[in-house]
């Protein structure tokens, strides 16, 4: 089992780690900061950044993080993108898929160990979402040749596959972010992808059944279209982003004790 000395996170609001879990901070505490807290504490001295920033598209961060990154004598680095470029409707998957590569390609030398995701399937817990299958697909056949071209050095975290991820309680309320489980559970895979035995099984479905009533499920829809998909629309039509002016929460690679209890 490799031993990494440093990682750094690089992304969009997945990898930011948002979610209700905002700590005191100021940021909130995704799978990155909780895959940090692994290795942290496996490793004296471990470092950790996480450049990712809510909203940015595939050539936002291959301009804007990616050097940084490649920059850094990181052995180890997550790379997941291209899914705020897919919900846009026209779509170039195939420019996509181009920048991911490049991105993929720049993050893989040196013998950094790179890890890189398949998107989980939105079609079951999202309406509206079943144009957005092909594209997600075509980007998860993409992302799985890069690992299969890169052996030993590109692994793969597979959520498309996970149904477990159809839950809604892994997500939050705007349903395009991860809840506080869901991060954990991605954590979960994260280091089992690289090695490390977890004690459990994120692929198992949730405990407790989810016992909401239909009424309430269609309350829960007509909320997240008024406080979710309009803002987010309005967004879009005023060419704005989540993450206009927003800087990392985490720019510099520095030394990361366990803070899980923080």
């Amino acid at each position: 089992m490799r031993q990494y000395r440093a990682m750094v996170a690089v992304g969009d609001s997945f990898t930011e780690g948002m979610c209700d879990d905002l700590r005191p901070d100021g940021h909130y505490r995704g799978w990155a900061d909780r895959v940090a807290d692994a290795l942290a504490a496996e490793q004296p001295g471990f470092r950790y950044a996480n450049l990712a920033v809510r909203g940015k598209l595939i050539g936002q961060i291959r301009a804007e993080q990616v050097g940084p990154a490649a920059a850094t004598d990181a052995d180890l680095v997550t790379l997941a993108g291209g899914l705020n470029d897919v919900l846009r409707p026209g779509c170039d998957v195939a420019e996509v898929e181009r920048r991911l590569g490049e991105c993929a390609a720049e993050l893989l030398a040196e013998g950094r160990t790179v890890v890189l995701f398949t998107s989980t399937d939105p079609t079951r817990r999202m309406a509206g979402s079943a144009r957005l299958l092909p594209a997600i697909l075509r980007m998860k056949g993409f992302v799985e040749g890069v690992v299969r071209d890169n052996p030993g050095r590109a692994v793969l975290v597979d959520l498309f596959s996970a149904p477990v991820f159809d839950d809604r309680r892994l997500w939050a309320e705007d349903r395009l972010h991860l809840s506080p489980e869901g991060h954990r559970r991605v954590a979960l895979a994260v280091l089992e992808a690289l090695g490390r035995p977890v004690g459990e099984d994120w692929r198992a479905p949730l405990a407790e059944p989810d016992t909401r009533t239909r009424a309430e499920k269609v309350r829960a829809d007509v909320r997240w279209i008024g406080t979710h998909v309009g803002p987010w629309i309005g967004r879009r039509l005023r060419g704005r982003s989540s993450g206009d002016g927003r800087p990392p929460k985490r720019a510099e690679l520095l030394p990361y004790g366990n803070r899980s209890g923080n």
